[in-house]
């Protein structure tokens, strides 16, 4: 079990090496835009939306590495001051509660849109540029079953955690 959690962690990590680079990918495209905007009078139209396709693949998937790392916003004023076991226990209830159903629901989803913008060939209409959408659709769909992968490595763990109680990690 320990191995294919390890496996899971891994594909996280590697996520996040690789796709850590749209973050300069970004702040190259959007300092072009403000230098073609702002010195050369001459705003590009193709800027705004590759840059947030390209931020919005940033945050996606980045997703299942800041699960990894267990960097999500918390409010700590309780969590915080729990046993590891207690938390173990808040995380297993929260993940059968909230993370799996919405998680769970937002991949079916991501998988129709995606299936549906490859079949139609559908492209952004908001600019004469009308990039392909499907791209962006397939990110988010890859992103959120990251996403929800490394949500049930967290959960093995934290049942690992309440039934012996400590992590085999």
């Amino acid at each position: 079990m320990n191995k294919i959690l390890g496996f899971i962690d891994s594909i996280s990590l590697w996520n996040a090496r690789i796709f850590q680079w749209l973050c300069v990918a970004l702040v190259l495209l959007l300092s072009y835009e403000v230098m073609m905007r702002y010195v050369f009078n001459a705003p590009t139209i193709w800027v705004m939306q590759t840059s947030m396709m390209v931020g919005g693949s940033l945050i996606v998937m980045g997703w299942s590495y800041v699960h990894q790392q267990q960097a999500h916003v918390r409010v700590d004023v309780v969590y915080g001051r729990l046993s590891t076991k207690w938390r173990s226990m808040v995380n297993t209830v929260g993940a059968l509660v909230f993370f799996f159903p919405f998680v769970g629901f937002l991949v079916y989803r991501a998988a129709i849109q995606a299936e549906y913008s490859l079949r139609m060939g559908e492209r952004m209409s908001e600019t004469a540029w009308y990039p392909p959408v499907f791209p962006m659709r397939v990110v988010v769909l890859v992103g959120l079953s990251l996403f929800l992968l490394q949500g049930i490595a967290q959960f093995v763990r934290d049942v690992q955690t309440l039934s012996k109680g400590k992590s085999d990690d």
